[in-house]
């Protein structure tokens, strides 16, 4: 029987198990993998929710109000972050590298024989590509059916081009309510001694500058996008340049991976759904290493105050 119903579409997905394989082994891992599955399949019901159906590493669920996709999101990332903690590899000391990305959207849904169909269903698989590691990305509409006071958790991350869609959709990343940063990894421990001021970006003859205040900003293929690389390695929404606890940071989003090569260095550095904080000046590729001279290639510069230009300057 076919119903029309107003709900908030959640996927969760899990990566990461292939180095999980490598570093546990097979019975172990699949173990994980399995119960951590099933953990947040309990989680969807403990908050309200309905499982609609698992997909490899993760699951879709529907709830009937958004707070209670919020809530099961914050449950779910916590209880990773028990699993990995707690999870530390037969060999070596590196612990176990597993990841939670979450995206929701809300509207009307068509409910048929136990699953579910609608636009809110695709924007909520599209936007699942743009998260990062140990994020949750919500749309505009997940935002309306909250509280007031439960909005103030949540930063605009502007307009992003999700696939197979021709309009962009405004996107919203849920801060976490537990401690410590998950996402940014500095290289070498590198921590900027001063705040910076700008960041300028230069590919090919675009050259722009950008102070923490003008990002987020999506690198990407797309015309949609805040800075455009056209070239077919690159996805349409690639990569995602912020300004965090007063550093400027790089996410990846893509498929190909985004990688990273400081000044001065021969180490690079491959962001897959990962995010690097950028010091001094390098390059940024986005879709191929810097070893391959034809790589769509970003410079990057960390000015300070002194040395910033209008944001419109070349």
């Amino acid at each position: 029987m076919t119903a029309l119903l107003q709900r908030t579409v959640l996927f969760a997905d899990l990566r990461g198990s292939t180095g999980l394989f490598e570093t546990l082994g097979n019975a172990e891992a699949a173990s994980v993998v399995t119960q951590s599955v099933a953990l947040m399949a309990q989680i969807v019901v403990g908050c309200g929710g309905q499982v609609i159906k698992t997909l490899g590493d993760g699951l879709m669920a529907v709830f009937e109000h958004p707070q209670g996709g919020i809530d099961a999101a914050d449950e779910m990332h916590e209880s990773i972050d028990r699993i990995v903690a707690d999870t530390a590899p037969k060999r070596g000391s590196r612990r176990a590298a597993l990841k939670l990305q979450v995206a929701m959207a809300h509207g009307e849904v068509v409910e048929l024989n136990g699953d579910c169909f609608g636009d809110a269903v695709n924007v909520a698989a599209r936007l699942l590509d743009s998260a990062g590691d140990n994020e949750t990305l919500t749309t505009q509409h997940v935002l309306d059916g909250l509280d007031r006071d439960h909005r103030g958790r949540f930063r605009s991350l502007s307009k992003l081009q999700l696939r197979g869609r021709q309009e962009p959709v405004q996107v919203y990343r849920l801060e976490a309510r537990r401690f410590g940063e998950t996402v940014a990894t500095l290289f070498e421990g590198s921590v900027p001694t001063a705040v910076p001021d700008g960041l300028r970006l230069t590919w090919l003859d675009l050259n722009r500058v950008f102070a923490g205040t003008d990002l987020p900003a999506v690198l990407g293929r797309s015309p949609q996008a805040t800075y455009c690389v056209d070239d077919t390695r690159v996805s349409r929404s690639h990569a995602r340049v912020e300004w965090h606890g007063g550093t400027f940071q790089v996410s990846d989003l893509s498929y190909n991976g985004t990688y990273v090569r400081f000044a001065g260095r021969s180490e690079v550095i491959a962001l897959r759904r990962g995010s690097c904080t950028l010091h001094g000046s390098g390059v940024i590729c986005l879709g191929a290493s810097p070893t391959d001279p034809t790589a769509p290639t970003v410079n990057f510069e960390v000015l300070s105050f002194q040395d910033t230009v209008p944001r419109g300057g070349a």
